[in-house]
């Protein structure tokens, strides 16, 4: 289903046993279980039309370097990188003194540095059940949701908008944390567009940035460890009914942001976002993407908008993946 035919967020069907708003059946086509929820969004004509934002040639990655994080929270493993010099290696092991070549191993949790929360990463909280109906216990007998679908229809490609709340809440003498569970509202989250002069398309990729990854880059590695990987409280955006139905009726294909968790965090509830945009829409999530630079370059050409490009890994059942995005002005 496209943008133009989908309902409004009060019009929503029923789904049965679960919250209003779940977007379950809507994708689906002749019969075939939809895989990718949002990224249906994603039309080919929206793709057209988002090459438009391209016109100085001007590029910016948005990857956050995958070492950054030293020790993630929620016990989760840090970036192992081991590099192999192949003159050291002995010959049984397939090495020559004549061989002058390195090769590196990476081991790395998806979701310790710049991230998608892929469609199989979050369940609805209370019945355990995943985009389009799949119970956990069920998940991973197959390839259902597996983050490779992502790759198999082309990647994430579309118009990427910045709404940038470190430099609104500057200009508007706003003081916050971004280790705290600060809240960004959906009214403050349209004064930003509306001050960046940003007209939302369907397709749209909305990108919030908050300063987490700011603070992260100005502070001590004791206080990272003690606000980052053991705290729990953080910046984002707020959980409620009117955001959803902002997010819904704006037709977003994903969202992403700075922060650790794109909404605040604890999760406001019943208001979860991780329920509503993963289970509920199949939407992404990106999370501690770094918007540093995007944030700079859009200043610098004092506008927001710009073609955005994702190649999330090719992992058969994959539950997240580094982003791999750029920004092209």
């Amino acid at each position: 289903m496209t943008a133009p035919n989908l309902p409004l967020w009060k019009d929503m069907p029923k789904v049965p046993n679960m919250p209003q708003g779940f977007a379950w059946g809507l994708f689906d086509e002749n019969g075939v279980k939809d895989e990718i929820g949002t990224l249906n969004l994603l039309t080919p004509e929206v793709v057209v039309k988002a090459r438009e934002e391209i016109q100085t040639g001007v590029s910016v990655s948005l990857n956050w370097g995958l070492e950054k994080q030293h020790e993630p929270g929620f016990g989760r493993s840090a970036l192992q990188h081991k590099i192999i010099d192949w003159t050291k290696k002995d010959k049984a092991g397939g090495g020559s003194p004549e061989a002058y070549s390195f090769d590196d191993e990476v081991t790395v949790n998806t979701q310790s540095g710049s991230q998608w929360d892929g469609l199989r990463h979050w369940g609805h909280s209370k019945s355990g059940l995943y985009y389009n109906g799949t119970h956990h216990n069920d998940l991973i007998e197959s390839n259902h949701l597996g983050i490779d679908h992502w790759n198999d229809r082309g990647g994430i490609v579309g118009r990427g908008v910045l709404l940038d709340y470190v430099s609104y809440a500057a200009r508007h003498n706003i003081e916050y944390n971004a280790m705290s569970t600060h809240e960004i509202t959906v009214t403050v989250l349209k004064d930003m567009a509306k001050e960046a002069n940003i007209t939302f398309r369907a397709g749209d990729l909305l990108l919030v940035r908050t300063g987490w990854i700011k603070w992260y880059e100005e502070h001590t590695q004791a206080e990272r460890l003690q606000h980052c990987s053991n705290g729990g409280a953080w910046i984002g955006v707020q959980g409620s009914e009117k955001l959803l139905e902002f997010l819904w009726d704006n037709h977003f294909a994903a969202v992403a942001g700075d922060a650790i968790g794109w909404e605040s965090w604890p999760p406001t509830l019943p208001w979860k976002m991780h329920d509503f945009l993963l289970a509920g829409w199949g939407c992404p999530i990106g999370e501690m993407w770094d918007l540093e630079a995007l944030a700079a370059e859009c200043e610098r050409q004092k506008r927001w908008s710009f073609f955005l490009t994702s190649a999330p890994l090719n992992t058969k059942g994959g539950i997240a993946s580094p982003p791999n995005a750029l920004a092209i002005f």
